[in-house]
């Protein structure tokens, strides 16, 4: 490195407080080609060529910075590639990811990135920043290869950036180094399993790239797509990435009281010390628009509202615990029949502690798609739990199949698992399976090993179509198979009480 490009790093590298201006134009064309080499650099390089400053400290313990995203994006060392960046509305998202994908196609030579949105509307509004970056006082003009046309900008490097459209036939063509997927909750499912299958590494320049997937969204609602991918980021190897309207607050005057403030409650004084962009006066009315749910949950970046929930008592923090079975203890189960849908298998037992009613400890679970009933009773029966006294069922398994002429509980039962079936209404299983979640005066009932992962994401994703506040019928989405056989397991167990042979762990 030359001694003028060190002290032009140095330069980028200099902190200034807030929003500002881009540097002078010729500075701008001096510095748009020096690669970032730090965060330091990085965020002096944003601010000096591209005119936007960012913040670069969260307000809130847990949280991340935007920059957070750009760092993690940019630097190809930052592990795991794949990320899910979940942020407020207005929260920078978009242009984040334009500006991602600027100094991606600038810095990586060959780069191949493709820009899929919840709808081609949201897929555009990110090119669009894209576009508004390349063409600022034509400062980036002379790299393209071609003019810039409604969906594509290719470099003369060999960088190149394309939006997609909202269909798998576009996606499923696809062999690209990186896909930022903006605002996912709009995502159509088999859309976004099409995706996953896209990318490739490669090496770009003197990066080798790894093929990512970039996702931004906020999250509307707890049953949704961005929801699944926030809860199963770890186990996916995915990072999460996490910022709130606070952590995106200008700097706040000091002349400005505090207490009157509509939104000190959350704000508790820290925009004093902010270097964000969204206005205090903005945020505010905001808040005065809509209400707290949506606030909470598109705003702060809360846990979205769960009034559409099947079981909105379920709370992780309560339900799920560890435990330990006893020796002598009352064994049940609950199962719930299919073939190309899931068969789910629920272990539990029943202990008396005291209380009216026993509580349910539900240990275990086996969750199978396309497995034939013999190959699902075979894996189930090496499952180091004691084998059930009997397991709640679907009525409807007692049907018998065409080819065979056997029901499905007779096959269950002739290789020695007892089943029960009650004729009890859908609703009326529900209100049994929320009652032990949370009873009138507060306690619980029932408690979950956190191995049930299906189970525990069921019982917060399962719920009523939206669109239908009056239905009392839910939504059969993949989230219904394993809460039916927690249901079945529920009410037969209510029905014979749980004064029955103990079995010895």
């Amino acid at each position: 490195m030359t001694k003028r490009t060190s002290d032009t790093h140095r330069r980028l590298g200099a902190p200034r407080p807030g929003n500002v201006e881009p540097a002078p134009l010729a500075t701008r064309k001096a510095l748009r080609l020096i690669e970032p080499r730090t965060p330091n650099q990085l965020h002096g390089y944003v601010r000096a060529v591209l005119g936007f400053d960012m913040p670069r400290k969260p307000m809130i313990v847990g949280h991340n910075a935007p920059f957070d995203y750009l760092v993690h994006s940019f630097f190809e060392d930052r592990l795991p590639r794949d990320i899910v960046v979940w942020a407020n509305r207005s929260g920078g998202k978009t242009q984040l990811g334009a500006i991602a994908t600027l100094l991606d196609m600038i810095f990586k030579p060959g780069i191949q990135v493709r820009i899929l949105g919840g709808s081609f509307e949201q897929s555009t509004k990110m090119y669009r920043y894209l576009k508004s970056l390349l063409e600022s006082d034509a400062l980036f003009v002379d790299l393209l290869d071609g003019s810039i046309t409604g969906k594509m900008v290719v470099l003369k490097n060999g960088s190149a950036v394309e939006v997609l459209s909202q269909s798998e036939r576009a996606v499923r063509g696809q062999r690209v180094h990186k896909l930022r997927c903006d605002e996912v909750e709009l995502f159509d499912h088999d859309i976004w399993n099409a995706a996953q299958l896209v990318t490739r590494s490669g090496q770009c320049g003197r990066h080798h790239v790894r093929g990512a997937i970039e996702t931004l969204s906020t999250m509307h609602k707890p049953f949704g797509l961005m929801h699944m991918l926030v809860e199963q980021a770890h186990q996916a190897g995915r990072r999460t990435i996490m910022w709130s309207v606070l952590d995106t607050l200008v700097r706040c005057e000091p002349q400005r009281p505090c207490e009157p403030c509509p939104i000190q409650p959350w704000c508790d004084g820290r925009a004093k010390h902010n270097r964000g962009f969204i206005a205090i006066d903005d945020a505010i009315q905001q808040h005065r628009r809509i209400e707290s749910a949506t606030w909470n949950a598109e705003m702060l970046c809360e846990q979205p509202d769960r009034s559409d929930s099947v079981y909105p008592e379920f709370d992780r923090a309560v339900h799920v615990r560890e435990f330990t079975p006893p020796r002598q203890a009352q064994w049940i189960g609950g199962i719930d029949f299919g073939f190309r849908a899931p068969t789910a298998l629920l272990w539990a037992y029943v202990v008396d502690d005291g209380h009216d009613e026993p509580t349910m400890f539900v240990v275990d679970e086996l969750v199978r798609s396309e497995h034939l009933v013999e190959q699902f009773i075979s894996e189930a029966s090496q499952r180091r739990w004691p084998r059930p006294q009997w397991l709640g069922a679907d009525p409807a398994g007692h049907q018998r199949n065409d080819q065979t002429g056997r029901s499905t509980i007779a096959l269950w039962k002739q290789s020695g698992w007892p089943i029960r079936t009650r004729a009890i209404g859908l609703e009326a299983g529900i209100i049994a399976v929320r009652r032990r979640l949370k009873r009138a005066d507060g306690s619980v009932r029932m408690y979950i090993h956190p191995r049930c992962e299906t189970l525990i994401e069921s019982l917060v994703t399962y719920h009523y179509p939206p669109d239908q506040p009056e239905s009392t019928t839910p939504v059969k989405d993949g989230s219904d198979h394993v809460a039916d056989a927690l249901r079945y397991m529920v009410i037969n167990q209510d029905r014979t009480g749980w004064k029955a042979q103990l079995r010895w762990y």
